[in-house]
């Protein structure tokens, strides 16, 4: 009949029990609570101290292996109590005795269990970005240690082969390999470590864009380029197969190669885009798309410089050549320079642009520099490539080969050959020489004359140059206005003179002679003779 309110005391004195907060017994009546009771080596824990003497100074000790190491110090209150955080120290997996000392040697403890875990740093940023990951709490020097990259429901290795210090730490990096946005999962296992007891990491992958360089195709940190110029730009971490990307110039829509840009699977993408007409300066480039605002997108900073066009690149000398230029500042005029030499004058347009054309000059052949420059230094160079292909080789026509011309002294013939034809225009060059032995590039290897730059296909000596006695040779060359040069001509022979001068004077004194003896002998002497 008593048995019942024995019961319900029995019961009550249950609950109360219940209530009281667990605690490790200690022989003083102190103890300590720890919030939490487990985690990864790197996070907060908070001790809390009971019933230690009042106004006294503390000493927290945490224990990693086996030897106690000092990490704070605390004043309790009036009270006894304390209330201290502490970051947790590199230490292996486990149970580490968290142990509170006062200035009397009252001590109490508690455990805490180190379980394994990642630390990333930086937590988010785009496709691309070095991410070190820190492995805490594993087993003291853990072996064979995995890393992995979770992309999409798949997981992908980024790190392997790793092997734990004797604190149960390591330390890798690697790169965010192409993913959708979002956060993606990053874990690890080892020898002692399953994926399931290792406390798992995120890195949240936000949006980019990035501009190649064409050739080479990596990442331009300063991107810069002129109007007219094609520019690839590459977006990742956007949604899955997101469409309706723009790619956004100073704010508006620029035109791509492609009409509608969309990511993989992956939430990449490149496209092409011209740079727009627009003044010199610095513009904003970004991009959107149908779950991507432009808000979430890194900008870049685009800087517009000068540029020139030529229509044609390559051609011949007096061929209309067209400029066309972007990227100067606005309404300036632009001096145009060919080779050095200035050939026309343009004056850029609201938009920083013009167009100029002009008659190409006589110049070598190879590559000459077109250049646009304002007063301000502004400048843009194109090259021209000018025509190479030398001009035909004449033919000689007159005098023909082994002619002779005229009886004695010198003689000023006129020379003519067959025309030949250059986009270029062509004048031609002349050499006489005493000799035919001529150089491994045709020419004599002596010329006592040598006339350039003739305009037309004959050419007569003039009184300096005029030819005495002998027997001479000649050869004509074809060089076109881009200073192309023919090959020489075949030589041809002529001869000067009948007779040496010296020659026809003794003959004509001879004759004279003989006309002043006949004259003596029939007339002068027949006269004395009979008078």
């Amino acid at each position: 009949m008593h048995l019942l309110p024995r019961l319900l005391v029995v019961f009550a004195v249950c609950l109360i029990a219940i209530a009281l907060p667990a605690a490790p017994a200690q022989a003083n009546g102190t103890y300590i609570t720890l919030s939490p009771t487990w985690g990864v080596p790197g996070e907060e824990v908070t001790v809390r101290g009971y019933n230690f003497t009042a106004d006294e100074w503390v000493d927290i000790y945490y224990y990693p292996n086996g030897t106690g190491e000092w990490i704070e110090d605390v004043e309790t209150d009036e009270d006894g109590y304390f209330k201290v955080t502490f970051e947790v120290p590199e230490s292996c997996s486990g149970d580490h005795e968290v142990r509170a000392r006062d200035v009397h040697y009252i001590t109490a403890s508690a455990y805490f269990t180190v379980k394994p875990g990642l630390i990333v740093d930086p937590e988010e940023g785009p496709v691309g970005t070095t991410v070190t990951v820190e492995g805490r709490g594993f087993a003291e020097d853990e072996e064979d240690i995995e890393l992995r990259y979770y992309l999409n429901g798949d997981d992908e290795t980024v790190a392997e082969n790793i092997e734990a210090d004797e604190d149960g730490s390591w330390e890798v990096s690697f790169q965010i390999p192409p993913s959708t946005k979002g956060n993606h999962k990053i874990d690890a296992q080892g020898d002692d470590s399953s994926f399931a007891k290792v406390e798992d990491a995120t890195f949240e992958v936000t949006p980019g864009i990035n501009i190649l360089d064409g050739p080479s195709g990596s990442v331009v940190d300063e991107p810069l380029g002129s109007p007219g110029e094609s520019i690839t730009m590459t977006g990742s971490g956007f949604a899955a197969n997101e469409r309706d990307i723009t790619i956004l110039f100073a704010g508006e829509a620029v035109e791509t190669d492609t009409e509608i840009i969309r990511a993989d699977d992956t939430g990449y993408w490149e496209e092409n885009f011209e740079v727009p007409e627009m003044p010199k300066g610095e513009y904003s480039v970004t991009a959107e798309g149908e779950r991507t605002d432009k808000e979430d997108i890194n900008e870049l900073s685009f800087e517009i410089e000068p540029g020139i066009v030529l229509s044609p690149d390559e051609g011949h000398v007096g061929m209309n050549l067209t400029v066309t230029g972007g990227g100067f500042p606005t309404n300036k005029d632009v001096d145009i320079m060919y080779d050095g030499s200035q050939v026309a004058t343009a004056r850029t347009n609201d938009k920083g642009s013009f167009e100029v054309s002009f008659l190409v000059p006589e110049s070598q052949h190879g590559a000459p520099q077109v250049t646009a420059e304002d007063a301000a230094e502004n400048e843009a160079i194109a090259i021209f490539t000018m025509e190479s292909d030398p001009p035909g080789t004449p033919e000689l026509i007159s005098p023909p080969d082994g002619d002779r011309m005229g009886f004695t002294g010198k003689v000023r013939p006129t020379f003519e050959w067959t025309a030949v034809s250059d986009d270029s225009g062509v004048r031609y060059s002349l050499q006489i020489a005493a000799s035919a032995n001529v150089t491994a590039t045709g020419e004599f290897a002596d010329p006592i004359v040598s006339i350039p730059n003739i305009v037309g296909t004959n050419y007569t000596l003039e009184k300096a140059e005029a030819l005495p006695y002998g027997t001479y040779y000649w050869i004509v060359q074809a060089v076109d206005g881009a200073e192309n040069e023919s090959d020489w001509s075949a030589v041809y022979s002529f001869r000067a003179g009948r007779l040496p001068l010296w020659a026809f004077i003794v003959i004509i004194v001879a004759i004279a002679a003989g006309i002043g003896a006949a004259v003596y002998f029939f007339v002068i002497r027949r006269r004395i003779y009979y008078y």
